[in-house]
């Protein structure tokens, strides 16, 4: 048998024992590394990255009359309805315009921006929001004040917001660890050194900071939107449990909730498992896939399954407490600073392995006073909201631009 026959049956072989998806994932695969699609995942140009963290960037001479209103812009990425991390930032942005100020928001897209299209994003995702949507390539003239939100948005900041501003950054996790040790890692970290006011949202985020970058932050809470969220009609019968999925987010720990629901699998069978948001890859046992979900249906979800996992490594993620407020049981990945942001008694806390979150979701589900739990768990955040978290940055914003 010549070499280059054998060669062809070994990959027929490997064809056969992988399977059609398979085969389409090693292409896919192969054609990602040879065309160099890595790149795509690099949200920002390289003349956009700055070369050092300068000592001081330019700021107005004078100050604004107090209680003048203010013009303040947002830089963020295109918005996606849903995205949790863009509806934090708008909610701070119909803050400040309730409060008589004018906000733009500048997005950011080294592939080109359609403002047009954008803006009828944000209408329909978040349709209190007022605020004027500008390209951020043409700059960020005529504002007294702009925010960054992310650590591809505080470059851009420095690159692009040139005249005297006041410069704030608005931080909600710790994206060093978005990556792997090395240059992304790295062009994040350095933002926290820039001439910005930093704002972090909750204690967890403050000590990361303060622990791998040595600053101080503005510390504002996290807050929970109980009127959205809370327990289902009396008498619902609670079973199964749910799960958030975000296959293609390394900080929401894919891989090891994956392994963690093949294990509660295994110990509870007849337990119905519920994933919302993308679609799960690879998990070999039967779920019942929701795909994304309003308000509405989420708290629904929540309040009809009994536990669920609740995943973030940068910061605590809003759906533990969302889950809290419907009654269900949210099993998180345990972090020391974490316990800072959640020091809430109902929340089942796991060691970072598949049998540990295996463990608690089957503790929570095999418990005897299901009810109870949940009714004291959807008690213990009656009341919570965002609006300590609107004050807060509103009153930071107002006092950088007036002066203390």
């Amino acid at each position: 048998m010549s070499g280059r026959f054998s060669d062809v049956l070994s990959r027929l072989r490997r064809a056969r024992d992988v399977g059609m998806r398979g085969v389409a994932q090693r292409v896919a695969q192969r054609a990602y590394r040879q065309t160099g699609a890595a790149e795509l995942s690099f949200q920002i140009a390289p003349d956009d990255l700055l070369t050092a963290v300068p000592d001081a960037l330019p700021v107005p001479a004078r100050r604004p009359a107090k209680g003048a209103p203010l013009v303040i812009g947002w830089i963020m990425s295109p918005p996606t309805v849903g995205s949790g991390g863009h509806t934090t930032l708008f909610r701070m942005i119909e803050s400040l315009e309730k409060r008589g100020h004018t906000c733009i928001v500048y997005i950011y897209d080294m592939h080109g921006v359609d403002v047009e299209a954008i803006t009828r994003v944000i209408r329909r995702g978040w349709a209190a929001v007022r605020a004027e949507v500008r390209d951020a390539d043409e700059g960020l003239a005529g504002v007294d004040a702009a925010v960054a939100s992310s650590w591809e948005m505080a470059h851009v900041l420095a690159r692009r917001g040139t005249d005297p501003l006041r410069r704030l950054y608005f931080i909600q996790d710790y994206e060093p660890y978005f990556y792997a040790h090395g240059a992304e890692y790295e062009f994040a970290k350095m933002t926290y050194r820039l001439p910005y006011r930093r704002i972090a949202l909750g204690e967890m985020l403050d000590a990361m900071l303060r622990e791998g970058s040595g600053v101080d932050s503005d510390v504002v809470p996290f807050g929970c939107d109980s009127s959205a969220y809370g327990p289902p009609p009396a008498g619902t019968r609670r079973s199964g449990i749910v799960f958030y999925c975000r296959p293609d987010t390394p900080r929401r720990g894919y891989f090891l909730a994956r392994a963690a629901l093949e294990e509660f699998h295994r110990m509870h069978p007849n337990e119905e498992i519920h994933v919302y948001g993308a679609r799960p890859e690879g998990l070999d046992i039967p779920v019942t896939f929701h795909g994304r979900l309003s308000t509405d249906r989420l708290n629904e979800l929540y309040g009809r399954t009994v536990t669920g996992l609740a995943m973030s490594f940068t910061n605590i993620t809003l759906v533990a407490e969302e889950m809290l407020a419907a009654g269900n049981i949210p099993v998180v990945n345990d972090m020391e600073l974490a316990h800072l942001v959640l020091p809430n008694p109902h929340v089942r806390w796991a060691e970072p392995t598949a049998r540990s979150l295996a463990e608690q979701l089957s503790a929570a589900v095999s418990a005897n006073d299901i009810d109870e739990r949940a009714a004291a768990a959807a008690a213990s955040v009656v009341g919570r909201s965002w609006q300590p978290t609107h004050d807060a940055v509103v009153r930071i914003i107002e006092e950088e631009v007036y002066g203390a």
